[in-house]
């Protein structure tokens, strides 16, 4: 637990905080970040901030320490962060091009999303990103159903064999 911390506002850094929060155009964020630091000058414990800014006790000291470190100016501005997962290398993206214009692994038509995934050990998504950047749709290559054709023992000439769905009768295929 934390204990005693106060603040002594200099009169320029309380007007400048009093001006965030009555300005209707200030970014919220901004305001109840204000008002944590003004509730604390005013002497409140980390308890009373916390109902009257309806924020939890991490944030409440977290901006209590942003201003102590770096003034008003802290408040204004968010820190920046690293991006959550690092992007593919290009390295990554040619390998996964270079096995989509390949042949599919065992007896399959063409390569599926999942299936390159498993092989490159990338997400699905990755692979789909790729595939879509480099203007890729493997599943367009070759046809998934092909027409099965026997010779007509009258005409010598290929026909269709007929499917097993019934057509309706008035329909001409």
């Amino acid at each position: 637990m934390r204990s005693g911390i106060s603040f002594t506002l200099s009169s320029s850094d309380r007007l400048r905080l009093e001006a965030l929060v009555a300005d209707r155009n200030t970014s919220q964020k901004h305001v109840w970040r204000a008002r944590i630091v003004l509730l604390s000058a005013d002497g409140l414990g980390t308890h009373a901030i916390m109902r009257e800014a309806g924020v939890s006790k991490t944030v409440v000291w977290c901006w209590q320490d942003r201003f102590a470190q770096e003034g008003v100016d802290g408040l204004l501005r968010d820190k920046t962060r690293p991006a959550r997962i690092p992007p593919l290398g290009p390295e990554v993206a040619a390998r996964v091009v270079a096995l989509t214009q390949g042949e599919p692994p065992g007896e399959t038509t063409h390569w599926t999303a999942a299936a390159m995934s498993k092989a490159a050990a990338i997400s699905i998504s990755s692979v789909q990103r790729i595939w879509r950047g480099h203007g890729l749709q493997p599943h367009r290559v070759r046809q998934f159903k092909r027409a099965t054709a026997t010779q007509s023992p009258s005409s010598g000439l290929p026909t269709r064999i007929a499917s097993s769905r019934p057509q309706s009768a008035g329909t001409k295929c």
